[in-house]
C-alpha cells in the first residue's frame, strides 16, 4: 500500500542523507512490537516531516506498510480552541502549544493502528487553522507494520513551577503577565501529555543549532506551504515573530531536556545538514 500521508511539503531541499534514513528504518524494523510507533521530534521547520516522508518510500520499497501521523495533524479545532480561550485565556486560541493538541484521539489512532483496526488519520489545514473534515481523513484499512509519528514537542516534560514565574518574551510579558496561559500549558504537558507519550517506542530527536534558527525554518517552511496553494495568505513575518514565541518556552526546555532521553539524536546545522 501507498503510505498514508497530507505530508507537509518539504523545508528541507536535499533531504537527509541516506545513511541516516537507512538507520533509521533499521532502528524501526529493529524493535519488538508488532507494529511500533517510531518517533522523529524537533524544533518548527527543522525537518521532520522531511524525514519521516523518506523513511516511509524506503520502507515502501522494502514492502512494509507504513502509515505517518503528525502531531500538528491532532490540534483542536477552531471552535474548541475560541471556547479555551474565552474559559482559561485568550492565548489558547493560538494552536501549537501544550493543551491545543487533542491527546485523546491521538491515543485512540495509535491504539487502533497497533491493533491493525481500521481507522482514518486526522489531518489540519495549517492555513485555514483548522481541523479538515472527517471526510478527507485518509483511511488505514489494514494492518500496518510501522508507524511514523512525528511533531515538535513529542516526549516534552513540564517545567519546575519556579521556572513560569518571569515571562520569557515580549508575548508572555504584555499578555499572559499573570502567567495563567504558561501554567495551563504547563500543567497540560504534566497531566494530558504523557499518555500520549507511552504509545512512543523510538524517538529521534533533530538538534538544532539553537531556538533563534526557528525563525528562519518556520519561515522557509511558512513560504513553501503558501507556494503549495498561491490563492491563500498564510502569516507575515510579523506575525510569523509573534506565533513562534508562542512556542519559545517549551522549546528551549525542550533543547535542554531531549538529548537526555531521546533514543538517538541528530545534530544539525543552519541548512540542517547532519553534523558529525
Amino acid at each position: 500500500m501507498r503510505y498514508c500521508r497530507a505530508m507537509r511539503q518539504a523545508t528541507h531541499p536535499e533531504g537527509f542523507p541516506d545513511v541516516l534514513v537507512r538507520d533509521a528504518l533499521a532502528a524501526a524494523r529493529a524493535l519488538p512490537a508488532r507494529t511500533p510507533v517510531f518517533a522523529i521530534t524537533g524544533l518548527q521547520g527543522s525537518g521532520k516531516s522531511t524525514l519521516a516522508r523518506q523513511i516511509a518510500t524506503q520502507a515502501e520499497a522494502a514492502h512494509l506498510r507504513v502509515a505517518v501521523l503528525s502531531l500538528d495533524d491532532l490540534y483542536l479545532t477552531r471552535a474548541d480552541r475560541v471556547r479555551l480561550a474565552g474559559d482559561v485565556h485568550p492565548l489558547l486560541a493560538t494552536r501549537g502549544p501544550p493543551g491545543t493538541h487533542d491527546v485523546a484521539l491521538g491515543c485512540r489512532v495509535l491504539d487502533a493502528l497497533r491493533a491493525g483496526e481500521d481507522i482514518a488519520l486526522p489531518r489540519f489545514d495549517k492555513l485555514a487553522d483548522d481541523r479538515l473534515p472527517e471526510t478527507g481523513w485518509p483511511r488505514i484499512a489494514e494492518r500496518v507494520d510501522l508507524v511514523l509519528f512525528e511533531g515538535w514537542c513529542l516526549n516534552a516534560v513540564p517545567e519546575d513551577d519556579a521556572a513560569l514565574h518571569a515571562p520569557l518574551n515580549a508575548l508572555e510579558r504584555d499578555e499572559d503577565p499573570g502567567g495563567v496561559w504558561r501554567r495551563y500549558c504547563n500543567d497540560a504537558l504534566r497531566r494530558d501529555y504523557p499518555a500520549l507519550w507511552s504509545r512512543i517506542d523510538a524517538l529521534w530527536f533533530l538538534q538544532p543549532p539553537g531556538f533563534d534558527i526557528v525563525r528562519t525554518w518556520r519561515w522557509q517552511q511558512e513560504r513553501a506551504m503558501v507556494a503549495q496553494d498561491p490563492a491563500r495568505t498564510g502569516m507575515d513575518r510579523a506575525q510569523l515573530d509573534r506565533f513562534i514565541q508562542h512556542y519559545e518556552r517549551t522549546s528551549r526546555h525542550l533543547l535542554a531536556t531531549l538529548p537526555g532521553v531521546a533514543d538517538r539524536t541528530i545534530a544539525l546545522d543552519e541548512a540542517r545538514t547532519p553534523r558529525p
